[in-house]
Parts: C-alpha cells; sequence; structure tokens
C-alpha cells in the first residue's frame, strides 16, 4: 500500500528508476533539468541495484535529486511504487532513463493536466534516435486484436478498422484518447493515485503500464496522447541484452494481464494465440532464411522464443 500524502510541496515529480543505465540516466537528468521551464519540480530516482556506477554518479552530481537505493532489482512496478510513495507534486511524470526531455514538454503537459480535469494521464509525442516518431501509445491487447495481429490483418493497407490494437496506421500527429500509455512518459494527476493506488507489482517489468491504465479508465478518466511537446526515447536501455527473452518476459506478462481482467480461460486462450503467433512467425523466417541467410538471426529469434515458451506462463 502506498503511503499516500495530501500535502504536495511542488508541481510535478518525476519519478525515474535506474538499473545499469548510468550515461543515459545522468543525459536525462541533465535534459530534464535544462527543459524544467518554470515548473517547480522534485525529481526521484529509485535505482534497482545498479551495478555500473549510477548511484556514485548520481550523489556526485545530481545531489538535488531524491534517490531511493535498492539492495535488489525489484523490477519497475515495485520501483516507480516507492517513488509514487515519496512523491510531493501534484502531477506525477513516469519518465523512463532512457530518455530526453525535449523543450517545453514538461510545463505544457502540467498545463494540459491542469486545464482538463477529466483527463487522468496523458503521453507525448516520442522520437526514436533518429529522430523518427516512435510509435508509443495503444489499444488494450484483447483476444481479438491479438488474433489479428496473429493473423497480420492489421496490416491491411486502409483498412484501419483491423488497426485498434498497435495502431500502426496512426502518424501520432494529432491529439487523441487511448487506451495505454507508454510507460516512457506517463504523466497523471495526483488525484488518480489516491483513488486506484499504484501500479501492481505482481508485473516485474512489461504490461504494468497497460493494467495501471486499464485501472484509470475503470475509474471514469480520460487518458490522452498530447503531440504538445516531444521527448527522445532510446528504447531498451535495461533489455537490451535480453535478446528473445525479452518477448519472453512480454508476454508472460500479457498472459498475466488476461489472467487478472479475464480470469483463467482468458489467460489460456491469450497464451495459446501468442504461441500460434510465434511458431508461425519462426516457420515463416525459417523458409525465408532458406532463399536468404541474412533472415537467419529473425529465424532463430523466434525459434528461441518457441524453445522457451514454458516461461510465458506467469508463475
Amino acid at each position: 500500500m502506498l503511503n499516500q500524502q495530501s500535502t504536495t510541496y511542488s508541481e510535478l515529480s518525476i519519478i525515474v528508476v535506474s538499473y545499469n543505465t548510468r550515461e543515459m540516466t545522468q543525459e536525462c537528468l541533465q535534459s530534464i533539468y535544462t527543459n524544467v521551464g518554470g515548473v517547480s519540480l522534485e525529481v526521484i530516482v529509485v535505482d534497482n541495484n545498479s551495478q555500473d556506477g549510477t548511484v556514485e554518479m548520481l550523489t556526485a552530481q545530481f545531489p538535488q535529486v531524491h534517490l531511493v537505493q535498492n539492495r535488489e532489482n525489484r523490477g519497475f512496478a515495485a520501483a516507480n511504487n516507492q517513488g509514487l510513495a515519496v512523491a510531493r507534486g501534484g502531477y506525477i511524470l513516469l519518465l523512463n532513463s532512457d530518455t530526453i526531455i525535449l523543450g517545453n514538454v514538461l510545463v505544457d503537459s502540467v498545463r494540459y493536466l491542469a486545464g482538463n480535469p477529466k483527463t487522468g494521464g496523458m503521453g507525448c509525442q516520442v522520437l526514436n534516435s533518429n529522430r523518427t516518431i516512435q510509435a508509443t501509445c495503444s489499444g488494450f491487447p484483447t483476444l481479438l486484436r491479438l488474433l489479428i495481429m496473429t493473423l497480420a490483418l492489421d496490416r491491411i493497407p486502409f483498412c484501419s478498422i483491423l488497426d485498434t490494437y498497435l495502431l500502426r496506421s496512426w502518424p501520432r500527429d494529432n491529439e487523441r484518447e487511448v487506451e495505454v500509455i507508454s510507460g516512457c512518459y506517463l504523466m497523471v494527476r495526483r488525484e488518480v493515485i489516491e483513488r486506484i493506488g499504484g501500479l501492481d507489482e505482481q508485473f516485474f517489468f512489461f504490461a504494468e503500464e497497460t493494467d495501471w491504465c486499464r485501472r484509470i479508465q475503470q475509474a471514469d478518466w480520460k487518458l490522452m496522447f498530447i503531440p504538445l511537446g516531444n521527448i527522445i526515447h532510446h528504447g531498451g536501455g535495461s533489455v537490451k541484452k535480453l535478446n528473445y527473452k525479452r518477448d519472453v518476459m512480454l508476454t508472460a506478462a500479457i498472459v498475466r494481464l488476461h489472467r487478472k481482467h479475464g480470469g483463467m480461460l482468458s489467460a489460456v486462450m491469450v497464451y495459446l494465440i501468442l504461441m500460434s503467433f510465434n511458431i508461425s512467425r519462426a516457420i515463416l523466417w525459417s523458409f525465408g532464411a532458406l532463399q536468404n541467410t541474412n533472415r537467419r538471426s529473425r529465424a532463430n529469434y523466434f525459434i528461441n522464443i518457441v524453445r522457451s515458451y514454458r516461461e510465458c506462463w506467469p508463475h
């Protein structure tokens, strides 16, 4: 249970979870303080037992940061909850350590939420490292949407009626109500946390923000994508080394999500649907590798997921 406090001391609390991302965390914090604008701010960094000198860097270069040190990697949800427990801002931003704040996005985000009291959370436009648009925000991964993705029906050109999960055809350049906002930049108002609580710590990594967004909407708040500014999200700062294990963890998280919100039958069905997705991709890429050896690595990627599929059922 979060230790919620009614008294606020700043407009905005930013929570950054770090795990062996020293250089990225340093760059992220520098961008925050460079582009804070006129917002009264507190920054909370929760470190999940980094072994790369992150804590020493924070202590030396950012003494104003509220640092929470863990003796083990507690995962993304639990670490963010530690930050939420001490946050004193009227608005709280979950921000990945592998991001860079650009321009006035912080102050404009605060102003948007202040002027739209029915909006519980919002996300901004996110850029890849090369400044192309990153496809953040999505629909909830329902059974039907996952089946459509498995059959690749959402890739049919000019058929947006089937593109309701990953929203591939949406250029992310207009205001839109969404079902899921990426946790790389998710700003919520304090009242949301006071009403629904923090993230579900059963989700160690992946899908925790999907679950949180679901609960925010169930409490009758809107979730909005607003292209009022942007950030850079390098992506995969803490999970690049996982290789195919990243998708194994993601699949397990989606199965857990359905077990929580839809029951055991829903969990079994999504487990089988995603198994079909990975088996079909392993077969297709393997056939492709017969013609082009450059496709072998992609084939092996899906083969390794299939071999590890028992791990995709959450414990």
